[in-house]
């Protein structure tokens, strides 16, 4: 359940941006409807469900009403998942929106943006509204008519606030 009264949303925490000339903020990013697909590369969820249906928001979506990101939050593997290897996996798998590599936490614990958005795993999606609110969060497998509808309903209220 979405709710209306939630706090802004943390800014995301990172060491580096791929897919993008130009590093993103949730601040500079209000205005806009923003998903945030939280992924692993070596995560079996991540690649058949979550990054494709990210791809799939932002190919549905113009871009100047609804920007997905990519959250490449590692809490294992680490010396399989570096940015390197990043790169490679983005362009075999043709993910074209922005990405971001999350900081990591202090040793190898949970990067700082997982910990910061309490999140449970991967992947992860989060839905942040034009106001720069966290609206919603889920974790796992998210139904494409669910999220279409939690995505329409954000982009409608502000139609609304305007009358």
């Amino acid at each position: 359940m979405m709710n209306q009264n939630a706090p802004l949303a943390p800014p995301l925490e990172v060491s580096q941006w791929l897919n993008t000339d130009t590093p993103l903020t949730l601040e500079a990013l209000r205005g806009r409807v923003v998903v945030v697909e939280a992924f692993q590369m070596l995560c079996p969820g991540c690649v058949s469900h979550g990054l494709p249906q990210a791809t799939r928001v932002a190919e549905t979506f113009r871009s100047e009403d609804v920007q997905v990101i990519g959250l490449h939050t590692v809490f294992e593997h680490h010396d399989a998942q570096t940015p390197v290897a990043l790169a490679a996996f983005l362009h075999e798998y043709r993910i074209r929106f922005p990405v971001a590599v999350d900081m990591p936490g202090e040793g190898r614990y949970l990067p700082r943006t997982m910990k910061t958005y309490d999140m449970q795993g991967t992947p992860t999606m989060v839905l942040i509204d034009r106001a720069g609110r966290r609206r919603a969060q889920h974790f796992g497998d998210v139904p494409d008519l669910l999220l279409g509808a939690e995505i329409m309903s954000l982009l409608r209220e502000d139609q609304f606030a305007k009358g």
